[in-house]
């Protein structure tokens, strides 16, 4: 995670005696998304996070696979996802492989009356349309169109939008979702030619303590089951935390694009990564300025990766009919690139204000059956003049 941060009020030594007014203690608890072996937080609870009062039988939510294996090019209309009224509802995995599901959702409301726990996947939640805030066992995290909020598995959290017009691109990763290495130094600092910095990550703020007894309710997501949870005391009964492990937001326009002469290669816009799958970002900027420069990307192939586009506002001037919240597949195994004449209309451009976020998925993606009734047909020939 991003770097060392602490909330509210901690011992002055881990692993010793924290004492409450009445003279009991707090309860404290490590939490890390690998083990021991890796960056971690320490969190003091009023009550220990452990006391399950009441479960309920699991229920099935893993994707419905439609299409194992294609090469073919695909594009879909993420906008024409159904508004639910219910978050957890409301999401629904598209694309898929063992690396990571990518999700869209349009909720109409937060969790009113449960609180939501992936054990099995980081999260990176894109917001597209809506404003709000994420609040978790680490404080409060305000959010706003284009922000991404990344939140590390295991996360106990509610989430509360401001009006019912949400449109959120989630990506669940089944690894750590983390900085590029190349962005780092050493010893974590983003470095100077990163095209972000730690000015512009904003971990929790505002951690109000909930010491309540009570029956809470924490559905739980684990290997494609759903279970409910019953806890006897509120999950958000931190009285305070530190270290490296938390959610933060950063928003896409807070990226400062990588520019150059002549065009750049995807890795210019790259924003995290994990295990087997990059995410980039894609911001206005201004193009090449070599005298003859071409703006539009070239042809390439994808030989390695399953190429994700997900469109979020502007005009592409390497595709046509592009629609807000449209995404791309371009699988591994067929070149692609710009449509035709969208090459000649690009030079003599002098900037962009297109907006995407691109997934580039180093194992091949498994189409939903959602993903089938979103789908513009005839796209993969869009390329014929």
């Amino acid at each position: 995670m991003p770097y060392y941060y602490k909330l509210g009020n901690i011992p002055h030594k881990r692993h010793t005696q924290f004492r409450k007014p009445d003279g009991s203690l707090y309860a404290e608890q490590l939490f890390s998304t690998e083990g021991f072996s890796n960056d971690y937080s320490l969190l003091y609870h009023c009550h220990p996070p452990t006391a399950i009062i009441k479960t309920e039988p699991s229920y099935d939510v893993s994707p419905k696979v439609a299409e194992e294996k294609m090469l073919r090019h695909r594009s879909f209309e993420g906008f024409n996802i159904k508004p639910a009224s219910d978050y957890l509802q409301s999401r629904t995995p598209v694309l898929v492989n063992n690396d990571c599901h990518i999700v869209l959702a349009a909720p109409q409301s937060g969790m009113q009356d449960y609180f939501f726990k992936n054990a099995d996947a980081d999260e990176m939640i894109f917001v597209h349309e809506g404003e709000g805030v994420l609040r978790t066992m680490y404080g409060e995290l305000p959010f706003a169109y284009g922000d991404y909020l990344v939140v590390p598995r295991g996360t106990i959290y509610q989430i509360q939008f401001k009006d019912p017009n949400n449109r959120l691109f989630i990506v669940e990763s089944f690894s750590p979702i983390r900085f590029p290495k190349k962005y780092l130094s050493k010893y974590g600092q983003l470095l100077e030619h990163s095209p972000f910095c730690e000015r512009d990550i904003r971990p929790p703020q505002n951690l109000p303590t909930f010491d309540k007894k009570g029956d809470y309710l924490i559905r739980t997501k684990k290997r494609g089951m759903m279970y409910n949870l019953h806890y006897g005391h509120h999950p958000f009964d931190i009285i305070g935390w530190d270290g490296y492990c938390y959610p933060f937001a950063f928003s896409i326009h807070d990226f400062e694009p990588i520019t150059g002469r002549v065009h750049q290669p995807p890795p210019v816009h790259q924003t995290f990564e994990a295990n087997n799958f990059v995410v980039c970002s894609f911001c206005p900027r201004l193009f090449d300025y070599h005298p003859n420069s071409i703006p539009a990307p070239y042809n390439h192939s994808n030989i390695d990766s399953d190429e994700v586009l997900y469109y979020v506002d502007g005009d592409f001037m390497s595709r046509k009919n592009v629609t807000r919240g449209m995404i791309t597949l371009h699988p591994a195994g067929i070149p692609h690139g710009p449509h035709p004449g969208t090459v000649e209309k690009s030079i003599g451009a002098k900037e962009t204000k297109e907006l995407a976020v691109m997934v580039d998925t180093f194992h091949p993606l498994q189409l939903t059956q959602e993903a089938l009734g979103i789908e513009n047909a005839n796209y993969t020939m869009s390329w014929a003049e």
